[in-house]
């Protein structure tokens, strides 16, 4: 059902910053454009009801653990298009009509087929302590010391992630050949004067790389690797080392650095990131990173009652007609806020809003999914971004083992959120109102499960998609947009369609497309 419905105001709908050097598609970099928006003007399929997928209503691809995004290419000299993805132990090339396996590059020892089914298996077949110790070790063997999450797709057609240590660039060996091998091109060694590992990467809107670590480095560097430029964000120094070494310590994994999700980029410079309980705005100016307020740039504190920090990759709201500018993310506190930085200058009369750690807040929006005594609720999704709208998931599951510590219970949605103990439910989304200046809830839909996926936005539908759950099976949800109701949904089938926090996204041609487990999933409608 959907509770708490407003009276919405006519949401603009915009594209956001669309950078000419990254490759020309409708992803060419995760969250879809530098602003990390996760939303497209492209219309996607909109479903008649619910049904369940037929065989040839699908196609999946086998490519291996930790695929998460999937970057399309710009059109080749053939007029087709390749679609680029990073694993954690293969880069590979798939064709975007048929998501045929083009090629290969090997980053890490290769897991058997015969193996990744079995896993697949286990999560279908276990039940009880037996299934959550199954997940507990898949957990352990294919999510934890996971680096290259984030990467993007540039105009030349060459893929850039971060590594722990380096920066790694792989193209095609045979320049304009989309079936061609894959091949390293170049890789960048981190200077040793930067501390910690690479965590978030994007593009300036004058074409440089820029990348973070999780001990709080931002580093601007030329795409052919010739040279870069560094800065540490403020109180890293002080901070950073001892709150990964914590960390590490309290949640066996490097998973929570004092940076910890990616980075999102304006056209004018403007560069966003989120450190343990501060959002940044670092500006380049075209020859160095400046954290002067002189040229636009601020940092500005956030709620963060966990002591872990936002989850999220900062994203941004208002462009084009939209006069209001925010930089948007969910905070670190128990009940997560979903939180509006004013982008630029805030303005002369802005009072500070109740419990708003920084004057720079505008809104803060906490989602409880609709119940206002809820304890604790956390996200590690980005918030979905379309207009003025903001919305965010449940990734808290239903319930969980007493012998299972806290930090099990992220893996609980993530591997066994079809499972009717652990299914989360609700989905919440406020809305930005220019005229009266407040961030207001819009809809809380609690009949739709999204546990662990990044959800999208047909701006041309109306609809944001997400991977659910119905009748135990993996699903793709279709909701409206404006409205919160469910419009419907497609059963692919069992855990072998568990997005596995990968996101949804809409090809270039309007069909969907997601990470799976252990591959690319595409609907056929």
């Amino acid at each position: 059902m959907v509770q708490h419905r407003v009276s919405k105001h006519s949401e603009i709908f915009s594209t956001g910053y669309r950078n000419p050097f990254l490759a020309d598609s409708e992803n060419p970099i995760a969250h879809g454009r530098c602003d990390q928006q996760d939303n497209t003007p492209i219309s996607g399929p909109r479903p008649n009801g619910g049904k369940r997928l037929s065989e040839d209503e699908l196609v999946h691809t086998w490519i291996g653990p930790g695929h998460f995004g999937g970057l399309i290419s710009s059109p080749y000299p053939d007029g087709k298009r390749v679609i680029w993805s990073n694993g954690r132990e293969q880069i590979v090339k798939l064709d975007y009509d048929t998501l045929e396996l083009l090629a290969t590059f090997d980053v890490d020892e290769v897991t058997s087929r015969t193996q990744l089914e079995e896993d697949i298996s286990g999560l279908d077949e276990l039940t009880g302590d037996a299934a959550v110790g199954h997940a507990a070790n898949m957990a352990m063997r294919y999510l934890t010391g996971l680096d290259g999450v984030y990467s993007l797709l540039d105009n030349e057609g060459t893929l850039f992630l971060g590594r722990k240590e380096e920066v790694v660039a792989f193209c095609d060996a045979v320049p304009g050949d989309r079936t061609s091998p894959i091949i390293e091109k170049a890789r960048w060694e981190k200077p040793a004067n930067i501390d910690g590992y690479f965590v978030g990467i994007n593009i300036t809107h004058d074409g440089r790389l820029v990348l973070s670590t999780d001990h709080g480095w931002i580093i601007c560097l030329e795409r052919d690797f010739s040279k870069y430029t560094t800065l540490l964000l403020p109180e890293a120094e002080n901070e950073a080392a001892e709150h990964c070494a914590r960390m590490e310590e309290e949640r066996g994994n490097t998973g929570y650095g004092w940076l910890r999700t990616s980075l999102c980029t304006d056209d004018r410079g403007g560069i966003y990131t989120s450190s343990v309980d501060h959002t940044h705005k670092v500006v380049w100016t075209g020859e160095r990173l400046s954290l002067d307020e002189a040229d636009g740039a601020w940092i500005a504190e956030y709620r963060n009652g966990t002591g872990k920090g936002s989850g999220t990759t900062p994203c941004l709201m208002g462009f084009g007609d939209e006069e209001d500018k925010f930089v948007v993310i969910g905070d670190g506190d128990d009940v997560v806020n979903i939180t509006l930085f004013w982008r630029d200058q805030i303005p002369e009369d802005w009072e500070r809003l109740p419990g708003a750690p920084s004057r720079r807040i505008a809104g803060l929006g906490p989602a409880n999914m609709g119940d206002s005594n809820l304890k604790e609720i956390q996200t590690e999704q980005s918030i979905t971004v379309s207009g003025y709208g903001a919305m965010t998931v449940n990734n808290h599951p239903a319930s969980t083992p007493e012998y299972l510590p806290e930090r099990g219970a992220r893996m609980l949605c993530f591997f066994l959120g079809n499972d009717p103990k652990y299914t989360p439910f609700g989905m919440h989304k406020f809305e930005w109102d220019p005229t009266t200046r407040s961030f207001n809830e819009a809809w809380v839909a609690l009949d739709v499960s999204s546990p662990n996926s990044v959800p999208f936005v047909s701006q041309a539908e109306d609809l944001v998609y997400t991977c659910g759950v119905r009748e135990e099976n993996w699903s793709i949800e279709a909701i409206d947009w404006s409205t919160g109701q469910s419009i419907g949904y497609w059963i692919m089938g069992g855990s072998q369609f568990n997005t596995l926090g990968a996101g949804i996204t809409i090809d270039d041609d309007g069909r969907i497309i997601c990470g799976s487990i252990f591959g690319k999933t595409r609907l056929l409608l």
